[in-house]
């Protein structure tokens, strides 16, 4: 397949020519950078429940402080 592309991209004239080389460039990067988000979200994935067990909230946690009572 690549050498039908090469063939075909040849026909063209230089400006077209760029156009081509311009939206490899583009795919090449979309592909690399949704790569990077993959790889990022895999990540975050296996660092899911980590600290599981190890922070520890108040049973009263969701209850206004007394310092703030009057304000409410």
């Amino acid at each position: 397949m690549s050498s039908d592309v090469f063939e075909k991209v040849k026909q063209l004239p230089p400006d077209k020519q760029q156009e081509v080389n311009d939206f490899i460039d583009f795919l090449l990067h979309k592909y690399q950078a949704r790569n990077g988000i993959e790889d990022l979200a895999e990540k975050r994935r296996n660092n899911m429940g980590r600290l599981q067990g190890q922070i520890n909230m108040a049973e009263d946690f969701n209850e206004t402080p007394e310092d703030f009572k009057d304000y409410i």
